[in-house]
């Protein structure tokens, strides 16, 4: 592999970025079968905290640096990187563009041009590692302000040289169009938002096929922190760390990721994504193996979202809402989604967490799903925290653990249609469904049941035995 490196700049100021209420502590967690936690301060993260992260995920999915396709466990959505090009992966068009030599000099003058020419397609090469070593306004390359693609091949990769200052690797301004196609962006770390790429106001980000890994922010967005429009297609974004929110993906503006995998990230609020007041899609992939002080996995703070065809599994927060959890009046659909193996080791919901009056109510549908083996054994939900509105149809919820609750715990208003609550024990109460001064309609006509949980099937649950 190639590895060139240009000389050290003074560096400008940064721009600005969206800021964040500063958070009193951060967490991080490290190993694998024990789950050890540790408090730290607010020193910066350095290499330290890289060397903590696990190499594999509690999935037994490997993690470690730009990873191989496993198709074992995701299926065809895996990033197939010999089919990478454009959105499409049609390799006669994938080379169309300029070429641009393995030397950052020239990558950043090439862009500089396209800036300065209303934009272009650059042909990155092949096998080649671009090192970035000058901060170049908070970026190691300049900001994009025109439509710009960058197209890689065979192990392209766009990395911040380790002991440079403290840069991340892309800015997107307003009225910027910035495509990434078969692309690893790696290594950048940035003081506020967005470790890899930050997406401003009114820019937009296209990433196919591509991966983003090892990136770090200090506020938010370890991967990819996002204020205008982003597009995460067929690509991965993992082992990232965002010190507030948003471990991988922080977004505030519309998200969509299509068999994508979002897999082995830090942060102290979602691990994983954590979308604020925005509309986010998910299609296909995974949410997996992520790790937080609070949400593990998915956060939709105040916004609407869908989740397709998605594994949402193996995630961990230390203390509310394992997997997945929905706040702020935000709205939530699942469909055909398996919901499994996900953690909260000291809080509620292993599985899934609805809030309740914050913001008048959060609201969720759960279609065709399933939400398995979520562990809450502190506290309440192993597999569903209801204190919202949620209505749950032709979906199973099977082998979840929790003090209480152990299947579904409800203070707000359930209904389930078609439903199997089967197999899910509490320690102290409640196996199946507790409901704690709330609503709960089984609709047993249209074949819902709730059987063989333990100690007892059911609290304060009308038609439902014991």
């Amino acid at each position: 592999m190639n590895h060139q490196r240009h000389a050290q700049g003074e560096p400008p100021d940064r721009p600005g970025e969206k800021p964040a209420r500063p958070w009193r502590r951060r967490w991080w967690f490290v190993g694998l079968t024990g789950l050890a936690l540790a408090a730290v301060g607010v020193t910066p993260v350095g290499e330290t905290i890289r060397r903590a992260l696990p190499a594999v995920g509690t999935s037994g999915t490997p993690i470690d640096g730009p990873p191989a396709d496993d198709r074992r466990d995701e299926g065809s959505g895996a990033a197939d990187k010999s089919d990478a090009g454009g959105g499409d992966g049609k390799q006669g068009e994938r080379r169309a563009g300029k070429p641009v030599p393995c030397d950052p000099d020239r990558l950043i003058a090439e862009i500089a041009l396209a800036n300065a020419g209303g934009g272009a397609v650059l042909d990155l090469a092949e096998g080649c590692t671009y090192l970035l070593t000058a901060d170049l306004g908070g970026a190691g390359l300049p900001p994009i302000t025109t439509p710009i693609t960058l197209t890689g091949g065979r192990n392209t990769t766009i990395e911040r040289a380790a002991a440079v200052n403290q840069f991340r690797i892309l800015a997107v301004a307003a009225g910027g169009a910035l495509t990434l196609n078969q692309l690893t962006i790696s290594g950048g770390h940035a003081t506020e938002g967005g470790g890899g790429i930050l997406v401003n106001t009114g820019g937009v980000l296209t990433v196919n096929h591509s991966v983003v890994h090892r990136n770090i922010a200090d506020v938010l967005g370890g991967g990819i922190a996002n204020n205008g429009t982003a597009r995460v297609s067929h690509s991965r974004v993992e082992r990232n760390i965002g010190n507030q929110r948003g471990g991988g993906i922080f977004s505030a503006g519309p998200l969509e990721l299509v068999q994508s995998y979002v897999r082995g990230n830090l942060a102290d609020l979602g691990g994983g994504v954590f979308a604020s007041d925005s509309s986010v899609t998910v299609q296909g992939g995974s949410i997996a193996d992520n790790r937080a002080q609070s949400v593990g996995g998915l956060f939709v703070s105040g916004g609407i979202g869908t989740v397709t065809g998605t594994r949402i599994t193996g995630n961990l927060s230390q203390s509310d809402g394992g997997g997945v959890r929905v706040g702020l009046g935000g709205q939530l659909t699942l469909r055909w989604v398996r919901l499994t193996g996900n953690t909260a080791l000291s809080g509620l919901a292993g599985g899934l967490f609805v809030e309740g009056d914050i913001g008048g109510g959060s609201y969720v549908v759960i279609e065709d799903s399933i939400i398995n083996n979520n562990t809450a054994m502190a506290a309440a939900g192993g597999g569903i925290f209801n204190a919202g509105q949620t209505a749950v149809r032709r979906t199973r919820i099977i082998g979840n653990r929790a003090d209480r609750g152990g299947g579904i715990h409800n203070s707000g208003t359930v209904s389930l249609a078609a439903t199997k609550v089967v197999d899910n024990l509490a320690v102290t109460d409640g196996g199946g469904v507790v409901n704690d001064g709330g609503t709960v309609d089984l609709n047993t006509a249209t074949g819902t049941i709730v059987i063989r949980n333990r100690p007892n099937n059911c609290v304060d649950v009308a038609g439902c035995v014991g």
